[in-house]
């Protein structure tokens, strides 16, 4: 499976936004995770209640190739329809999964090993695309432009949230290293679904902020686990 791990990329190597450091993580935890399924596990069943660890493989090979076609036919793409279409955020929810299930039934059957290996090729591919077009417009919600760099941070996102699907399946817990880059990401690119981070307090003690992470899975419809291990690959907080 194509997934090495000393693999670098551009947000790393070049200093570029943290978001695209966060985005390279993302990836690689996904492929480490990956090779802990045995072959009976993949069929475990993930947060996503319709989907089964073996989906989710599929679902992020067809989903990565989906943000390739958007950033190709920017800022006039079907997803950029999508989100002219209406302002109702479960709607545009409704729509997208549908879009889901139909890109998953039509992928042609291969092993989860082999969907994972295309993801990671074209999530990398991806993101050496974006950084000569990061400024530009991407699609519009509402009154709100999202550039292709909020787009990215969308994707980031997305990738760290399957990687906590995936862990989940597995039975343990996930947690991205820089979770306040992952809540940026989908700040900027997922304005639709606004994740708000009120602060919080315990009696007692100070008020404190929220956790970002449980943040991100709250907008993003997931329930948080109360404890678990951190997985994911052992880089330093960039803020």
């Amino acid at each position: 499976m194509e997934c090495a791990d000393s693999w670098g990329g551009p947000g790393a190597a070049q200093g570029l936004d943290p978001v695209l450091g966060a985005y390279y993580d993302g990836v690689k935890v996904i492929c480490q995770l990956a090779t802990r399924f045995s072959a009976s596990e993949w069929n475990a069943r993930t947060p996503c209640p319709e989907w089964r660890a073996r989906d989710l493989a599929g679902h992020l090979r067809c989903v990565v190739d989906d943000y390739h076609e958007y950033l190709d036919d920017a800022p006039a793409s079907r997803y950029a329809r999508l989100m002219a279409s209406g302002p109702q955020p479960q709607a545009l929810a409704r729509k997208i999964a549908r879009q889901n299930a139909a890109e998953l039934a039509a992928l042609a059957d291969a092993p989860p090993a082999e969907h994972i290996a295309a993801f990671a090729l074209a999530a990398r591919a991806y993101a050496r695309r974006l950084p000569s077009v990061w400024d530009l417009p991407h699609h519009q919600y509402l009154d709100q432009v999202v550039t292709v760099a909020g787009m990215a941070g969308a994707a980031c996102a997305e990738w760290h949230l399957h990687a906590w699907d995936l862990a989940r399946a597995l039975g343990t817990d996930y947690r991205p290293v820089d979770a306040e880059t992952v809540l940026a990401g989908w700040q900027a690119g997922m304005v639709h679904l606004p994740a708000v981070a009120p602060d919080y307090t315990v009696v007692g003690r100070p008020r404190q902020a929220a956790d970002p992470w449980r943040v991100v899975l709250l907008a993003s419809g997931r329930l948080p686990v109360r404890s678990g291990r951190r997985l994911g690959p052992n880089r330093p907080r960039r803020r």
